[in-house]
């Protein structure tokens, strides 16, 4: 009974775990051991470098994987739709979008897999991506690089490789970093080069690199078509290439490139990514015909668990169509992250639901239609997307579902090897070594060995001729200031360029837009850098003189008068002159009238001596003999400014007498516009629309031709001034020397230049070798073709020539104004303290008509009498004591006038003195 009893439990128990095992399988999972195995689907072409070794290395990653993590309950399982059969397939793949669409649809509605894993190019990858977001799948692809597909407008593809943006921004950064201004992509008329350049020629364009043309080839083409484009690459005289193509066409395309000798030191050769590890699959098959080939590839750091993965597909994978490469590559490693993120990101699903919702209605409509909806699709789309880990490859962080871009490699082909030479990314940061035995970089152009030569046009304006003429005895059939200076700056280039010149009838600006239309090459002449012809056509630097300015006639001002000679001086300099004469006389005398009897006397001759003594200093020495120190001081000070003013004045008539006063007739354009005047400006030129900006009328304009018309119109009146620009005005100036000035401000222009088509890479080397040309003796000698053996010489305007003003002289003055004070404050304390001294010691008082003593001052001056005076004369002018130091009389001798002034006898006028004077001499 025991027994019956244990057999049912474990009959009940067995179909207790087979219910529970039906239960828990579905379509696409089992589980044994509690571990859920995660169908996921490749799509590949295996029979391509980029498919067999991907392929290597995803089964690689899963054997890693799951060997660092034994206990993960949930495990992929990779199922493989190879397209290699496919009759299109090759060395870069097979790019069948249908067959790929079809691999992709029995993915999905047979396997019912919860991601894909591919596909291989982006044109495969339109379709796919589609189903993918249909049925809420991942399509995960680490080689589809179109930027088209972005991850951010179809929410279930996840990108796991760089994009092409990266490699253009790449790309641009090593043309920015050598200064190539021309860049012609070469590329293969597939989907992924359609795709490809148009990023490139946009990142190209925001460094201001010309893309002059592009060269599409055909997948098939043939040796004959290639060779025809290749002598249209050698025609033009770019020199950059970017390249990218497959492998078949590549070594097809070097193989020529190398027969021609178009791989030299003046090519430049960029491989992109997928065509720069031809070298390392290939080995000398590709490096013989790609030698100094440079490429760019994601920089990979070659740490140990990079090289244990190298050397273990080495030994275990031994393709037979394909050589293995020598190194890991960029696809192969972002092939096994992918696995190693995926594997990672279902075990991170909780609860997973690994079936497909499917609704009734569809199951009598198409496949398409009929595939489902996956529930675990979402959650694990989620968990992709938010990965970020350090993998083989390096930093495995994806943003919006896209692996973010690192550093590239720049790599050259030397020898047997790609050796890297540098790195560049997508910031901009470019480090390299130019290749090549210590060589410089490439320029980036070159003129094409073709025969060609530059077609130059030159104006015909027979006004001014001295810029441009033509001369059959000249080097190039023309002469002239502009043909030589281009001249000279061209044999300064360091290469030749062959060139013609061809003479043009048009306007200016037609000569510029012929350019533009590429009929001539360039333009050289008296053309002006305008900024509406920079819009056509690229000028090189200015090689003259740049402005506008008029010209008018000037006249002789300087009308000799009578009273010329007191032009020198204003009215105010000569008032304060005479000013300051005087005030040097009164001082003079008032020291020096007690202690010296030359400035004794009656008042006329004293007031006599005052003026006399001041004003002789002009011209000659004073008579009087001075005595005080202090006086001598005086002078001394007062005749070094008077030498001054002499000196200035004697120059400043010399140059009113001599010099010619020229004065313009207009001195601006606003007299013209005010005086409704007329204005002459040059035939063809652009002064019109500048004078009509000025404010002058049209009708108030005068057109003319020639430095002939110049002189008559403005000789004669017809115009007030001529406005043109500085170079003509003058060679106009060097002709007319006498009757003629340069007038008014200068209204900036960037004068004469030199006119090629836009993106021109002649423009920088002509412009330096102007610069060069300007920089030597070169240009005294073309001066000469302008001006003759002699030297422009402009005559202003000197009608503004002004007299000297007290302003120059104040500091003259008030060193003499200072020092005549300070010497009168000095005299009259030490006369204040001889009386106070005298005041205190009293002594009879002496007889006012007792003769004097002679007196004796501090020098060795012999003694001078005092003056005597009549009995009607009681008393003197002066009342003061001379100062002690500088002279000084003793208490014995009687001094003129100190009995008067001791007693309190009122002064009398000045008229009394002169009628007591009189009455002295009737007697």
């Amino acid at each position: 009974m025991a027994s019956r009893h244990h057999l049912l439990h474990l009959t009940f128990l067995i179909l207790l775990l087979s219910y529970s095992r039906l239960a828990l399988g579905v379509e696409n999972s089992s589980e044994t051991n509690n571990v859920t195995t995660v169908k996921v689907g490749v799509i590949l072409d295996t029979s391509s470098w980029i498919g067999g070794i991907s392929w290597s290395y995803m089964q690689m990653a899963m054997e890693d994987f799951y060997a660092s993590h034994p206990y993960y309950t949930s495990r992929i399982s990779l199922v493989l739709r190879d397209l290699r059969n496919d009759h299109l397939g090759g060395l870069n793949g097979n790019d069948d979008a249908f067959g790929a669409a079809v691999a992709a649809v029995d993915l999905l509605k047979n396997v019912r897999v919860q991601a894909i894993i591919g596909p291989q190019t982006s044109s495969q990858a339109k379709f796919i991506v589609a189903l993918g977001n249909k049925s809420n799948v991942p399509i995960i692809s680490f080689s589809a690089k179109s930027s088209s597909i972005s991850p951010r407008q179809t929410p279930y593809f996840i990108r796991t490789a760089w994009n092409y943006s990266s490699q253009a921004i790449a790309i641009a950064s090593i043309a920015k970093h050598f200064n190539w201004r021309e860049v012609v992509p070469v590329f293969e008329d597939t989907d992924s080069g359609n795709i490809f350049v148009p990023y490139l020629v946009d990142t190209l364009q925001g460094i201001e690199a010309y893309v002059p043309y592009r060269c599409k080839i055909p997948s098939v083409a043939s040796n004959a078509e290639i060779n025809a484009m290749l002598d249209h690459l050698e025609s033009n005289r770019t020199r950059v290439f970017v390249v990218h193509m497959s492998y078949e066409l590549a070594l097809k395309f070097f193989s020529l490139v190398k027969q021609r000798n178009m791989g030299g030191d003046d090519f430049v050769w960029i491989t992109t990514y997928g065509l720069t590890d031809i070298v390392d699959i290939f080995g000398s098959n590709a490096s013989n015909v790609m030698p100094g080939v440079l490429g760019i590839r994601p920089s990979i750091r070659n740490t140990k668990r990079v090289q244990n993965i190298a050397m273990r597909l080495g030994k275990k994978f031994k393709l037979n169509e394909l050589h293995f490469p020598t190194r890991p590559t960029a696809f192969g490693l972002w092939a096994y992250d992918t696995v190693w993120m995926l594997a990672e990101a279902v075990q991170g699903v909780k609860h997973a639901n690994l079936s497909y919702k499917t609704s009734n209605a569809l199951y009598n409509s198409t496949d398409f239609s009929n595939i489902g909806v996956s529930e675990m699709g979402q959650n694990l789309t989620s968990l992709i997307e938010s990965t970020n880990f350090s993998g083989v490859s390096g930093s495995f962080n994806l943003v919006d579902g896209q692996l973010q871009s690192g550093t590239y490699e720049i790599t050259y082909v030397n020898g047997s090897y790609n050796n890297p030479v540098g790195t560049v990314s997508t910031r901009n940061n470019v480090s390299i070594n130019w290749p090549g035995n210590n060589r410089p970089p490439p320029r980036g152009w070159q003129w094409p060995t073709v025969n060609r030569t530059l077609l130059i046009g030159v104006p015909n304006k027979p006004g001014f001729s001295e810029f441009v003429k033509p001369d059959n005895t000249a080097r190039h059939n023309f002469s002239g200031f502009s043909i030589k200076v281009f001249e000279a700056a061209m044999d300064s280039l360091p290469y030749k360029v062959p060139y013609n010149f061809v003479e043009f009838d048009g306007t200016y600006d037609d000569l510029v837009y012929q350019v533009y239309l590429k009929k001539f090459d360039a333009a050289v002449g008296d053309v002006t850098i305008l900024a509406n012809r920079s819009m056509y056509a690229d000028f090189t630097l200015p090689y003259t003189e740049s402005g506008v300015r008029m010209v008018v006639p000037i006249k002789d001002v300087n009308k000799k008068s009578p009273w010329t000679f007191l032009e020198p001086l204003t009215a105010k300099l000569w008032l304060t002159t005479g000013a300051f004469f005087i005030l040097t006389g009164i001082t003079v005398w008032f020291i020096e009238h007690r202690v010296n009897h030359e400035f004794r006397g009656n008042p006329a001759n004293q007031m006599g001596s005052i003026f006399y003594f001041a004003f002789s200093t002009v011209v000659f020495a004073h008579r009087e003999r001075l005595v005080s120190n202090l006086s001598r001081l005086v002078v001394i000070i007062w005749v070094f400014v008077v030498l001054i003013l002499q000196q200035s004045y004697t120059a400043s008539l010399t140059s009113k007498l001599t010099v010619e006063q020229l004065q313009a007739t207009v001195t601006s354009i606003d007299q013209i516009i005010k005086e409704g005047s007329y204005v002459g400006y040059l035939n063809d030129s652009f002064m019109p629309a500048l004078l009509k900006r000025m404010g002058v009328n049209e009708s108030k304009m005068i057109v003319l031709s020639s430095p002939k018309d110049y002189n008559e119109a403005l000789s004669t009146g017809r115009v007030a001034a001529v406005v043109d620009e500085i170079p003509y005005l003058k060679v106009f100036l060097n002709k007319y020397p006498k009757n003629y000035s340069m007038v008014g401000p200068t209204y900036r222009i960037d004068g004469f230049g030199f006119v090629f088509p836009r993106g021109s890479p002649l423009v920088p080397d002509v412009s330096r070798g102007i610069l060069n040309v300007m920089e030597r003796a070169n240009m005294t000698k073309f001066d000469k073709i302008l001006y003759g053996s002699g030297t422009f010489v402009d005559k202003e305007d000197t009608s503004n020539s002004s007299s000297i003003t007290f302003h120059s002289f104040i500091g003259l003055f008030l060193l003499t104004g200072v020092s005549s004070i300070i010497a009168l404050i000095i005299h009259m304390l030490f006369a204040l303290f001889r009386h106070l001294k005298s005041s205190t010691n009293t002594e009879a008082p002496q007889n006012p008509l007792e003769k004097d003593e002679p007196i004796t001052e501090g020098s060795n001056s012999p003694p001078m009498a005092s003056p005597q005076f009549s009995d009607n004369v009681q008393f003197a002018v002066g009342s003061s004591d001379s100062e002690s130091n500088f002279g000084e009389i003793t208490s014995d001798e009687g001094t003129p006038g100190r009995e008067i002034a001791n007693d309190d006898i009122e002064m009398p006028s000045f008229g009394e003195m002169l009628d007591q004077t009189s009455e002295g001499h009737h007697r």
